[in-house]
């Protein structure tokens, strides 16, 4: 079987131009059913394109919740070396956990609050613009909005004016922006506010779930994929919604329909 979440992205096609260009792709998870797995399938598929189109593609990865070491050895599992990636200026790693960048140190001035964002912000701007001079394919990740808030001092604001910004840059320089949050974090009067406006910045929702018969031990959950601007099979623009169960294994992750395995 084809892989469903490679379908539901729009990643099953052959051409040289990345999908996901001019567009941002939210994954929201929660604390029985991680999410993770789908941003690190995004960037295998990213820094593994075709020949002719892998000296065009570089990622950005903004890291508030583990540190590149983590990220390598994930990947390196997935058969994508990340240190080689960075060697060859395709791979650009932000650590927000120890505020360092390539290259440079956040100020002492600049180390908490909003202005942590406002900085950060520069910085990505800064790196695009550059890489667009040699790069014609960018990706921006994000690996946790939730603890950018806690970076931000808890400003809900601070986090949409920071993502609203990064959207700015899928138009000026149809880049991609890829972003995990934990929806389960929020009261019921919060989630609103950050969770419904974060959702409509997305073109792509991708929602990581538990099965609602409860937990299997064959089956980690479920994905619901919610594609704003899918065409459909005549050529037209539309959304589609794509559900289906998945299993994560040590080298791979398993999608398949309910009722199937793959």
């Amino acid at each position: 079987m084809d892989n469903l979440l490679d379908r539901a992205l729009g990643l099953d096609g052959r051409g040289d131009r990345w999908p996901l260009l001019g567009k941002v792709v939210l994954v929201e998870d929660c604390v029985e059913t991680g999410g993770a797995f789908v941003v690190h399938h995004i960037i295998k598929r990213f820094l593994s394109p075709q020949p002719a189109a892998a000296s065009n593609h570089s990622l950005i990865l903004v890291a508030f919740s583990q540190p590149l070491s983590h990220y390598d050895r994930v990947l390196r599992k997935l058969g994508c070396n990340l240190v080689a990636q960075r060697d060859h200026d395709r791979f650009l790693f932000f650590d927000m956990l120890n505020l360092r960048f390539p290259g440079e140190e956040f100020r002492d001035d600049v180390k908490t609050g909003s202005s942590v964002l406002v900085s950060l912000f520069e910085k990505i701007y800064n790196a695009v613009r550059a890489l667009s001079a040699e790069k014609n394919c960018i990706t921006i990740v994000i690996d946790d909005i939730a603890l950018m808030e806690v970076v931000a001092n808890g400003s809900s604001d601070s986090v949409l004016d920071f993502l609203h910004y990064c959207r700015t840059l899928t138009s000026e320089f149809d880049c991609s922006v890829v972003a995990l949050n934990h929806g389960d974090i929020y009261s019921t009067t919060e989630k609103p506010m950050l969770m419904l406006n974060l959702e409509y910045l997305s073109n792509i929702l991708v929602r990581a779930e538990p099965l609602a018969t409860g937990s299997a031990v064959d089956v980690h959950g479920q994905l619901m994929v919610f594609n704003k601007g899918e065409h459909d099979g005549q050529g037209t623009p539309g959304s589609k919604v794509h559900n289906f169960h998945f299993r994560v294994k040590e080298n791979s992750v398993d999608f398949f329909y309910p009722g199937g395995r793959g």
